[in-house]
């Protein structure tokens, strides 16, 4: 039998207080979402000013990082590269940029979803808020 790592509520509030602290340094509104393994909703917080459709696009793209273990940028990619049959996998709706998987040895312990400004700076918010845990 193989031991199986996974986010404690301490990893948690570190991820969610440095991603915060990102977002707040540039003066971003944002919605962060921290999801397990399994795409499980751990943690959400919505910042003052950030859009209330944010609190949806969130947790969507943290499900998919963290069920497709890898980010969402590479789907979003991959949508506009035109393959477009991909918006049919069932159960999975996140394709935008701004969902990272917290990875440890090569197994994915979480994701972290950002929504509320342009893709690519949600996706820096979710990786300050991944380097915390120094993994």
């Amino acid at each position: 039998m193989k031991s199986k790592f996974f986010l404690e509520l301490s990893d948690i509030k570190a991820i969610a207080a440095a991603a915060e602290a990102e977002a707040v340094r540039n003066q971003w509104a944002v919605t962060i979402a921290i999801v397990d393994d399994g795409g499980h909703l751990l943690w959400l917080q919505r910042m003052d000013g950030a859009a209330a459709i944010s609190a949806n696009i969130a947790p969507a793209k943290a499900h998919t990082a963290a069920m497709g273990r890898r980010e969402t940028r590479v789907y979003e990619e991959m949508i506009n590269g035109g393959r477009a049959s991909f918006l049919s996998v069932p159960g999975i709706d996140g394709f935008l940029e701004g969902g990272v998987p917290i990875l440890k040895d090569g197994v994915c312990l979480g994701a972290v979803g950002v929504s509320g400004v342009k893709s690519v700076e949600d996706a820096q918010i979710a990786r300050v808020g991944i380097a915390a845990l120094a993994l």
